[in-house]
């Protein structure tokens, strides 16, 4: 059967990823487009049930997404990588579209398993009579790292489908330099997330972030059609 094949490994590889991305940013975007906004505008009660109830199963299928397409999806790249041979990654588009891409999806597991879920164990504590910690601001940084993570998946979309679908130039200077110009961007926005003030700024709103998360998109796009090409 091809399924047992290295092929069919691969095309079970991108299924999972395909699978635990789509329970994990539908939740990640359910999180903030929906229950945000209706957490503000419904009654005490009736939020603290929710938090009871809904919230962890929700956060279960989020959690595990994220570990399940970050893993899935470095068995994708180490599988590219054996194809071809690293040598052969070095100036491409898609190495350059598939490593900001990796990158910002890396940080994205990271703060869902070390700064969300850790804030919402203490916010579904204290909805059921547990002080784990201070409530109000395990919210906060939830908040932001949540807000960040609806941030970079904006960008993140493009650059996976780019990869293999949208093929640029790249002159004899190589991806390396537009690599690491948009690095660096995106690390000091996930220090923000991780260890900034605990403020939204204009990720405040869904249309903030919305549109905050285009900003990053052409912005990053631009450095790479810029150094790259």
């Amino acid at each position: 059967m091809e399924i047992f094949s290295q092929g069919g490994a691969e095309i079970f590889g991108r299924w999972v990823h395909y699978f635990a991305g789509v329970a994990w940013i539908g939740m990640l975007w359910f999180f903030n487009f929906v229950q945000g906004g209706w957490f503000k505008s419904t009654d005490a009660t009736t939020k603290d049930n929710a938090v009871k109830e809904m919230v962890p199963n929700a956060l279960w299928w989020f959690r595990f997404g994220a570990l399940w397409t970050w893993i899935s999806g470095m068995y994708l790249l180490w599988h590219r990588a054996d194809q071809i041979g690293m040598a052969n990654l070095g100036n491409s588009s898609w190495t350059v579209w598939i490593l900001l891409g990796s990158l910002m999806g890396t940080f994205m597991f990271l703060n869902v398993w070390l700064i969300i879920w850790p804030a919402q164990k203490i916010i579904i504590g204290k909805a059921n009579g547990q002080d784990l910690g201070d409530a109000a601001a395990a919210a906060a940084r939830a908040g932001v790292a949540s807000r960040t993570n609806t941030l970079f998946s904006i960008p993140l979309l493009f650059m996976m489908g780019a990869a293999s679908h949208f093929t640029i130039s790249v002159r004899e200077t190589g991806i390396w330099p537009a690599f690491l110009v948009c690095s660096a961007l995106i690390v000091l926005i996930e220090i923000n997330a991780a260890f900034g003030p605990k403020k939204m700024g204009p990720m405040t709103s869904v249309k903030g972030v919305v549109t905050s998360g285009c900003v990053l998109l052409l912005v990053q796009y631009l450095i790479v059609d810029i150094m790259c090409k």
